[in-house]
């Protein structure tokens, strides 16, 4: 027998090949891809049908669903390859895996779906690939081809599926039969558009969800909706030249709003579930170049372009979202499973193979051909996103938006912070619960936390009664109406940068509470690290321009004098970049302190601090808190002894806000 293959091994130190790669046309995005794809190697089954990815960790499915989307994700990427002209040594690996994978007579055999099984959704990505890579379907025999139809789309043609996005991979189960002449289900696949297509909202924007869900997330854009809507209308079109015209109708008007979600550095702004996907968050820009969509002005090619290859570079320099053997882990930046869904195998975050879909467009195309662009001035620095419920803002070089009125359908881990953060920063991620005790563990970065039993356990924004985008004159706000009780009752209304204050946003709560609680509303979470060795941060130090204030006085210690501020004097953390909070109403006096975050609990950061306001409120009162948060992230072009030029000048409190306070 022989040896297994010993794959890549990052040691002390080591450079994932990922990262070596110099990003900037198809050919090197094309290796980027191979660097993916070459270290899943030793990881495949004596027969190809699975790949058991490293990290043993289990999932709400079976271990060989499990293994199925170890096999089939990756398939996103080698598809794209293959359909742009592109060959990989280990082709043969899934041609011959596809083969043991569907055989009911082999040992690997993946098994047939039942009711709302994951192995529907990796048949999407198999679908794909038989539709657009000749190569596959062409390695079939007449058995294995019948296998394949027995597995594909007709196994779930008849079986319940998730009333969500997870229509579109039925969708692309019969897609991938018919363009190869296999017996699929034309019925089915019409029935399920039609119904997917009663997702829509309008503005371009598709709901993961019926009515009554308000859920749109990455899975809305990137993830699934709008891209499989574009490849549908690619692949489709010659035949329903209608629906895909919609479809691609509906893509342009997005890209107006979806632009807003990416920054100058090349990060995309974390928000909602499985960000785990990592550059999946960009498959939508490919997606419109590989589905001929005209773009709509101010767009242009080079822009789009840009938007992607920056994207890419930006998570070359996140070093450790790789395994010691080079594969991609359950995380963020970092592997983590605090924030991880309960859906999360190992082999899950190959998703993000997604964004490799600019590999099936031509390189004639502007996509290729154009010169990198920042969008710049050509779009607006605010802009009201009335179907997810944002505003988004980049002024003060922060790409950022407000939220109000999203939530998942039912209380998935750390839903609160996924969905009911106030604000969503590409430079400053969200940060979940590690724990269930204090406000370390908790974490409510861009939250307000609410404890009635001194601080143990918290309660946020999860569901909010009312929530809309209204407008105070000129300015757009968000406002949510939510209980963490049942007798406490919140309206919050979130106002975003002004011009002459870019770096802050303003957060009103009116709160009236029915019993006494303790109140935490958080900034922003950020690094804490002193840049010179890694330690915890000091007090602030202007020569070195880093440091907080109050000092960080950790979780034994919380009364100790030098760790708490004044609420109007506020709490602030330097870094990378600034961010603080302070308290504006005059009525009251909250406390400010730095939160000491359990590790593990930001997105992106594994150490950070989140400046936060402390305050009590007895039962029966009705108060006003009016904070005002500060940010500004450090950037190329941005001095570190300017990022805290704007701290002692925080907004004034508008006019039509001390009105709503006095009536």
């Amino acid at each position: 027998m022989a040896e297994p293959k010993t794959g890549l091994v990052l040691g002390y130190n080591g450079i994932h090949p990922f990262s070596k790669v110099k990003i900037t046309d198809r050919a090197s995005v094309q290796e980027l891809l191979k660097t993916l794809l070459d270290p899943l190697e030793p990881f495949f089954s004596p027969d190809k049908a699975r790949v058991k990815c490293p990290g043993a960790t289990a999932v709400r499915f079976d271990q060989t669903a499990s293994e199925v989307e170890g096999i089939c994700r990756p398939l996103w990427g080698l598809a794209c390859l293959l359909a742009g002209g592109g060959e990989y040594h280990g082709t043969e690996w899934w041609i011959q895996g596809i083969k043991s994978g569907t055989d009911p007579e082999n040992p690997e055999y993946w098994g047939y779906p039942r009711d709302n099984d994951q192995r529907m959704v990796e048949m999407c990505p198999l679908g794909y690939a038989l539709a657009v890579a000749p190569v596959m379907w062409q390695s079939f025999n007449e058995k294995e081809r019948e296998n394949v139809e027995n597995w594909l789309g007709n196994s779930i043609n008849e079986k319940n599926m998730p009333n969500t996005n997870w229509l579109w991979f039925r969708v692309f189960a019969n897609l991938g039969l018919k363009k190869n002449g296999g017996k699929f289900s034309q019925e089915r696949l019409d029935r399920d558009i039609e119904h997917l297509n009663t997702f829509y909202r309008g503005g371009g924007w598709s709901n993961d969800g019926p009515e009554g869900i308000h859920q749109m997330d990455y899975y809305s854009s990137s993830f699934a909706i709008q891209f499989l809507q574009l490849l549908y209308a690619k692949l489709a079109g010659g035949d329903e030249p209608e629906r895909a015209e919609e479809f691609k109708k509906r893509a342009q008007t997005v890209a107006l709003d979806l632009i807003h979600y990416y920054d100058n550095e090349g990060r995309s702004i974390p928000f909602g579930r499985s960000v785990g996907y990592r550059f999946a968050m960009v498959s939508f820009w490919g997606a419109l170049a590989y589905a001929g969509v005209e773009l709509p002005e101010p767009l242009t090619w080079g822009m789009v372009k840009g938007v992607v290859l920056r994207h890419l570079r930006w998570w070359q320099t996140q070093p450790d979202i790789w395994s010691p053997s080079g594969t991609l882990t359950i995380g963020y930046s970092y592997p983590n499973m605090y924030m991880a869904e309960n859906y999360n195998s190992p082999g899950s975050p190959y998703w993000a193979c997604l964004a490799f879909i600019c590999l099936a467009v031509p390189p004639e195309h502007p996509f290729w051909t154009s010169e990198e662009e920042l969008p710049g001035d050509a779009i607006p620095k605010v802009k009201e996103l009335p179907q997810p419920g944002h505003i988004a803002s980049y002024l003060g070089n922060h790409c950022m938006l407000l939220s109000s009125g999203q939530a998942c359908s039912y209380p998935m881990k750390g839903t609160h912070a996924k969905y009911g953060g106030f604000a969503y920063s590409s430079a400053y991620a969200y940060s979940v619960p590690p724990g269930l005790f204090t406000l370390e563990q908790y974490a409510l970065a861009s939250q307000l936390g609410f404890s009635d039993d001194g601080g143990e356990y918290w309660k946020t924004r999860r569901k909010s009664e009312y929530a809309a985008l209204e407008h105070r004159g000129p300015t757009p706000v968000l406002v949510s109406i939510w209980k963490p009780f049942p007798d406490v009752a919140v309206r919050t209304t979130l106002v975003p940068p002004d011009p002459a204050t870019p770096n802050w946003h303003l957060r009103v709560h009116r709160i009236e509470a029915g019993r006494e609680v303790m109140t935490a509303d958080g900034a922003f979470a950020i690094c804490n690290q002193r840049a010179v060795d890694g330690r915890y941060l000091d007090p602030y130090d202007p020569a070195k321009a880093e440091g907080t204030h109050p000092r960080i006085i950790g979780n034994y210690d919380l009364n100790t004098p030098d760790g708490w501020s004044t609420g109007t004097e506020g709490a602030f953390a330097v870094s990378k970049g600034a961010v603080g909070i302070k308290a504006l109403e005059d009525k009251i006096e909250r406390a400010a302190n730095l939160v000491n975050a359990d590790p593990n609990s930001n997105l992106v950061e594994s150490r950070t601090v989140i400046p936060t306001l402390q305050h009590t409120i007895k039962k029966g009162e009705t108060v006003w808190y009016i904070s005002a948060i500060y940010a500004k992230p450090s950037g190329e072009g941005v001095p570190k002894e300017t990022y805290l030029d704007g701290w002692e000048h925080p907004p004034q409190i508008p006019g039509w806000l001390k009105a709503e306070i006095e009536a």
